[in-house]
């Protein structure tokens, strides 16, 4: 298997790992997610819409066939968590210590990544990208 395989295996692996697990905290209502959603005043639709996002975005990057629409999706989806963080919620929500936030960078970092390596298999962007 060549290195750039593996590399795109760990960073899928990884992004999906930490969306689907934190979509567990959104589709019960976990205080710190209601908390989240209301402080950006999107509660329970944006907490609820998300959560849906974010289980399509980490199953499709699993399935070598869709990891380029999971990893656009995931990139998308926490470009606007990111957004967040900088303008409503701060790099430390409700004493997490900053844990959310930085779930949030490798999520985006490894989802870039994800993008660059996979550019040519989108089929809204192709090689145009």
């Amino acid at each position: 298997m060549e290195k750039k395989n593996i590399i795109s295996w760990v960073a899928r692996i990884v992004v999906a790992f930490i969306l689907i697990q934190t979509i567990f905290f959104k589709f019960t209502g976990a205080p710190e997610s209601v908390y989240i959603f209301k402080q950006m005043g999107i509660e329970p639709y944006g907490r609820i819409g998300s959560g849906i996002v974010e289980l399509i975005a980490g199953i499709l990057l699993l399935i070598t066939r869709t990891r380029a629409i999971g990893a656009l999706l995931a990139f998308g989806t926490i470009t606007g968590a990111l957004i967040s963080h900088f303008t409503v919620l701060g790099i430390e929500v409700n004493g997490d210590g900053g844990l959310l936030f930085a779930m949030a960078v490798v999520v985006f970092l490894f989802s870039l990544l994800l993008l660059i390596f996979h550019k040519e298999e989108l089929p809204i962007i192709g090689d145009k990208f």
